[in-house]
């Protein structure tokens, strides 16, 4: 008997169909699925020239009821399917009644013969269904008969195949789109054994699956206990389905499913979750509201049921993160090398230490939040990662750990893990070394330019004076170190007032008379915590003085004499006379006179070189600048050396910035640069 359905040809065929075979088939066997079929079989023929002679899609399903036939064929973009169909559940797939139509894809007309059971009767009947691509708002029922089957089924019968051969139904590509397609569903329903095959052999979703992990946990709310099983299957390709968590009764039966917050395709990182529990025996998944519905069965809203999807959010949170680190981070920075976004970088060990510094803590990032480097164009990644690549260059990793808080929010351990990446790398400490000695160079090279090559400029002791207050560490790494300490400002500002012969300022002995009118040219202090040689569990306090002369003074006796006053006034001041501080008088000039050399032979015994005057914790020392920039050589050299670190680049990075290291810059130019570092 032939029947329309309630829209012409042409509407069936603007409405959407699928776009190759293998869509159409899979419209076939999620029928075959939502008919309650547990085994579906592509049957096909071929002669040895690989022409298809035939070819069905058979299925153990409920067969479909002769009585609603126009429920169900005759209606289109509507479906009996419609009334039962709930995106929370993945039991009925197709409800918009058109997947029937899939056949017109690759063949000429599809016969479907079937087995149901009649209600009326309680037998097996059969018939057939007769549907031609040319007139697919027409279908024929016919030869309808007690069935000699004893189950129920369908089998779909094409013919008058077109683009397509044998190959396609056996090639890997085929099997594979139906493993995809498909495999989350078998293994959703794996316990009711449900099955693919093709000409009786069933294809395998196994090799799809990228890492599988099964756990089992209870959760005890409200004196409630509740065991579960929980299996995490992250797939090697995108799948069939959208990411959910089903959620599966005792009795291995899907209840309802949930989309996890993990739903973002462009990382990569498809996953099933399959929670199975006796729990959701009496279960109602509709009721948002209340924990119990009226009947006693417990909603989402269950104290158990909040804390088991807390327990699952955990759970994939941690396998994305895993996920990312171990694949997705490196093939996003194979991307961004392949396409240029990675800063290029000399192939030095300095600077490739700084490159895998770079990689680590973009790595770092996109394994907290992925989405900082999804769905960026080229420019904006080279904005990203650039930005993070200049603050690494700076130091300024505590700035990274801020601009990342602000932007997206971290969990206490996920930013105790950046900061940790942030710090525990040895570029960090590396950075810091090397920037410093850079630094460092810079400042030699600029203040030998002042001493040596602006003589004629620096008639102002006030140059010298700005450069060596802002670059203590000339006379001791210790002292530099301790700089950023409580500074010897009472003793400096009490200093300096006697020293100016200011008695209002309480520098004037107690009889009144002015000590010393004289001003020294400068006079720089600090002071340290040292061993007490004496008492090992004691300290001393170790002060520093320097004087520097002006770049054409030579050290002789008249400027040595000028710091013995100078130290006699510090003794004989009460509050500078404890045992337990100890004093280093420092006086530099342009070069030492054979006075001053015999001072230093009188010292040998000393063992102490450049020293020229030593009494009780009183000891004065005289340097030449050749010798203060010889001795900063020599402290610096190895580790400059064993960094591979070329000086040549700082008088280069200079000359870039238009400094240029002849005299031609003033001193006023060259100490504005050397404040700059």
């Amino acid at each position: 008997m032939e029947q329309l359905v309630s829209v012409n040809n042409t509407g069936i065929d603007s409405a959407g169909l699928p776009a190759d075979y293998m869509a159409a088939v899979g419209e076939f066997i999620w029928n075959a699925f939502d008919a309650n079929a547990t085994h579906v079989d592509i049957q096909f023929s071929a002669n040895s020239l690989d022409f298809i002679s035939s070819l069905s899609i058979a299925d153990n399903g409920q067969g479909i009821d002769l009585d609603t036939i126009n429920q169900t064929f005759g209606n289109f973009m509507d479906s009996l399917k419609k009334s039962s169909f709930r995106k929370s559940s993945s039991s009925v797939r197709g409800n918009k009644g058109k997947g029937r139509f899939s056949f017109a894809t690759f063949a000429s007309s599809a016969r479907w013969e079937t087995t149901f059971r009649d209600p009326e009767s309680d037998r097996l009947l059969d018939y057939t269904i007769d549907i031609h691509r040319n007139s697919k708002n027409k279908y024929v029922t016919g030869n309808r008969h007690i069935s000699k089957n004893k189950e129920t089924g369908t089998t779909v019968r094409l013919h008058e195949l077109f683009d397509v051969t044998a190959y396609s139904f056996s090639k890997p590509e085929f099997i594979n789109y139906l493993a995809k397609e498909f495999g989350w569903f078998l293994l959703l329903n794996k316990e009711k054994k449900f099955r693919i095959s093709i000409n009786g052999e069933p294809i395998s979703y196994q090799t799809l699956i990228a890492e599988s992990d099964s756990i089992r946990f209870a959760v005890n709310k409200d004196e409630k206990l509740a065991a579960f099983r929980i299996t995490f299957v992250r797939w090697q390709e995108k799948i069939g389905d959208k990411f959910y968590f089903y959620f599966l009764n005792g009795r291995q039966t899907e209840v309802f499913k949930e989309l996890t917050s993990f739903n973002n395709n462009a990382l990569g990182f498809n996953h099933s979750v399959y929670v199975e529990s006796a729990f959701f025996d009496n279960f109602n998944p509709n009721d948002k509201e209340q924990s119990l519905t009226l009947d006693g069965s417990a909603t989402r809203s269950s104290p158990v049921f909040k804390s088991l999807t807390a327990r699952l959010q955990k759970l994939l949170r941690e396998k994305q993160k895993n996920f990312v680190s171990e694949q997705a981070a490196s093939q996003l920075i194979e991307g961004y090398e392949r396409s240029g976004v990675i800063p290029a970088f000399k192939t030095n060990k300095y600077d490739q230490a700084r490159k895998a510094d770079l990689l680590n803590v973009v790595k770092a990032i996109y394994c907290i939040e992925p989405k900082l480097f999804l769905g960026l164009n080229k420019e904006q990644q080279k904005i990203s990662v650039g930005l993070i690549n200049i603050l690494l260059e700076k130091d300024e990793r505590e700035t990274i750990l801020d601009l990342i808080g602000r932007i997206i929010s971290m969990t206490a351990a996920e930013r105790n893990e950046l900061s940790q990446v942030l710090q525990k790398t040895t570029m960090a400490n590396i950075t810091k070394m090397v920037s410093l000695i850079e630094d460092r160079y810079r400042v030699i090279l600029l203040l030998k330019s002042l001493v040596y090559d602006q003589k004629r400029f620096t008639s102002e002791i006030r140059h010298l004076q700005k450069a060596i207050e802002e670059n203590y560490w000339l006379f001791g790494e210790q002292y530099h170190l301790v700089s950023a300490n409580e500074a010897f400002n009472q003793l400096y500002d009490k200093y300096v007032d006697f020293l100016n012969g200011n008695p209002g300022k309480g520098s004037s002995r107690k009889d009144g008379k002015i000590m010393s009118a004289r001003r020294p040219d400068l006079f720089l202090c600090r002071k340290r915590a040292v061993p007490d040689m004496f008492d090992q569990e004691l300290q001393m306090e170790e002060n520093i003085m320097v004087e520097l002369k002006r770049p054409l003074v030579d050290i002789g006796v008249e400027q040595i004499r000028q710091i013995e006053d100078y130290m006699e006034i510090i003794r004989s001041d009460d509050a500078f006379n404890s045992q337990k501080r100890l004093w280093k008088f420092i006086i530099i000039g342009n070069k030492v006179d054979e006075y001053v050399k015999g001072q230093y032979d009188s010292m040998k015994e000393k063992n102490r070189r450049f020293l020229v005057k030593a009494a009780h914790n009183y000891e004065i020392y005289a340097y030449s600048w050749d010798d203060i920039f010889t001795l900063f050589d020599l402290r610096h050299s190895f580790l400059a050396d064993h960094l591979n670190f070329n000086k040549e680049v700082i008088r280069h990075q200079l000359t870039e910035k238009g400094i240029e290291l002849n005299g031609v810059n003033t001193p006023e130019e060259i100490l504005e640069e050397m404040m700059e570092h």
